[in-house]
């Protein structure tokens, strides 16, 4: 007989029906002393502090917290950056519409806009006297 009392499925597996096995999944090929199991259960104990004390780390108020603060951090530098590139972005083309490749000005462009600009700031002083009297 196979695996699960099967005699077909232990034809089609390579799983040892004859060979113990101990808990952590490696074969054991000969019985085990005591002092080896003892030794087993030495290993794991300690193998399961460690677990234990690096699941306390990870769910401690201050290690949640710490981890959450990173992340935010993260995200806003993330987007701080974008958002610089994206302005650095406008700027450049605004930049390079209104001067030539050698960085002179194009008074063509420059002179409609400043009037444009000039215009509009007349309009705000002109409404906020008016609003005043």
């Amino acid at each position: 007989m196979g695996v699960w009392g099967d005699p077909i499925a232990a034809e089609l597996t390579d799983w040892p029906s004859t060979t113990d096995y101990d808990y952590g999944g490696s074969a054991v090929s000969e019985a085990r002393t005591p002092a080896q199991i003892e030794a087993d259960i030495v290993r794991r104990r300690e193998q399961l502090a460690v677990t234990l004390d690096e699941i306390g780390i990870r769910m401690h108020p201050k290690t949640i917290i710490g981890d959450a603060k990173a992340k935010v951090a993260s995200t806003v530098d993330q987007t701080a950056g974008r958002a610089f590139v994206a302005v650095n972005r406008v700027v450049s083309d605004v930049k390079a519409r209104f001067t030539h490749e050698d960085g002179a000005p194009r008074l063509e462009r420059v002179v409609p806009a400043a009037v444009v600009a000039l215009a509009v700031v007349g309009l705000i002083v002109s409404s906020s006297r008016r609003h005043k009297a």
